[in-house]
């Protein structure tokens, strides 16, 4: 039963993804996209490849000092090839990666997966208060342009209208905070008993270890390196889609501005839980690029080279992490084996 839920998550997560890929090449002339995409110019894309490769080094770096104040100490290599299956996973598997990241990571230097899934989630958090920086400069920055585009082309009408009569939205905002208190009084009330529950102690065992890797940046030796390759990796995010403009004519004099505004909505549209992001970042992307004057057949054939660009990187590198970290697991399991047959011998003489 649990494995047709997955299937069916799994199939309307990419009925979703499909949908939004439609809805942002539909009514647009693909014979435009399909030139914009043919003249561009590759060698910036090549440039943006090669800077990515950066990014995931000091990414991985990053994770191996988040990593190590927890009493494991693996070796570099071992968290960057961990790392790069999780996210080749999240080209399949959506949002899965970030597990499976950390399973690799167990077989080949024994770092407990509860451990290492307690690093990935301060990562993330540290990840989501630099994205709400980032937005909140981008609107800073642009605040005329993006109230422009939403009030005239997205909202339309129904700005006006909500305006009027915002109770259906008060309503819904009471009802969500009444849903989240009652849900606590009930956990609350019912303490006791769930501590007598197995499953719900094994389950805080395995919070406990969550946090004590999330908890392990309080602990880091040198937190302005930390700090730095924190800055490099988003830095390096966005010099992606910057230097990416000049691959096109039509996107080649958008400013600085233009391409923090893409950096932000384009990473909001790849944490959406969908397949390596396919879909709401095209979606994202295409309506920031519309916002700042650059048509949809444009803008489309931006999101798409950059995304498949990328996505290419990422199979590259990902499969290469595979196939080494199957190598270094396959050793690590042949000399436990080997250990535990030297026991053997030894107690049997």
């Amino acid at each position: 039963m649990k494995q047709v839920l997955n299937v069916v998550k799994y199939a309307l997560l990419l009925g979703v993804s499909g949908l939004l890929m439609w809805y942002a090449l539909q009514g647009q002339d693909l014979s435009r996209i399909g030139q914009y995409m043919r003249e561009a110019n590759y060698w910036w894309l090549l440039l943006t490849m090669v800077l990515s490769v950066l990014g995931y080094f000091s990414r991985a770096y990053r994770w191996k000092m988040q990593i190590e104040p927890t009493g494991y100490h693996p070796a570099f290599w071992d968290v960057y090839h961990a790392m790069m299956v999780g996210y080749l996973a999240n080209l399949v598997l959506p949002r899965m990666g970030e597990v499976i990241r950390c399973s690799v990571l167990r077989r080949t230097s024994q770092v407990p997966v509860q451990v290492a899934l307690g690093t990935v989630v301060t990562e993330r958090v540290i990840d989501v208060l630099v994205l709400l920086t980032l937005l909140g400069t981008t609107l800073l920055l642009d605040f005329n342009t993006f109230w422009s585009f939403v009030t005239d082309k997205v909202l339309a009408g129904r700005y006006d209208a909500l305006a009027r009569n915002p109770r259906p939205l008060l309503l819904a905002l009471v009802i969500a905070v009444g849903l989240l208190l009652g849900l606590g009084y009930a956990v609350f009330r019912n303490l006791e008993r769930l501590r007598q529950n197995a499953l719900f102690n094994k389950t805080m065992s395995f919070v406990k270890g969550v946090l004590a890797g999330a908890f392990s940046i309080l602990k880091l030796e040198n937190k302005g390196l930390f700090l730095f390759h924190t800055f490099f990796t988003w830095a390096v995010y966005y010099l992606l889609d910057y230097l990416a403009f000049f691959a096109f004519p039509e996107t080649y004099d958008l400013g600085m501005r233009a391409g923090l505004a893409v950096l932000t909505f384009g990473a909001f549209g790849m944490a959406a839980p969908v397949a390596g992001g396919i879909g709401p970042f095209h979606v994202m992307v295409q309506g920031i690029l519309l916002a700042y004057g650059i048509s949809k057949e444009a803008g489309i054939a931006y999101a798409l080279v950059v995304h498949g660009s990328q996505t290419l990187l990422v199979v590259l590198m990902g499969g290469i992490s595979f196939a080494a970290s199957m190598v270094k697991s396959g050793r690590k399991v042949s000399a436990v084996s080997l250990d535990l047959e030297l026991e053997r011998e030894a107690a049997s003489r």
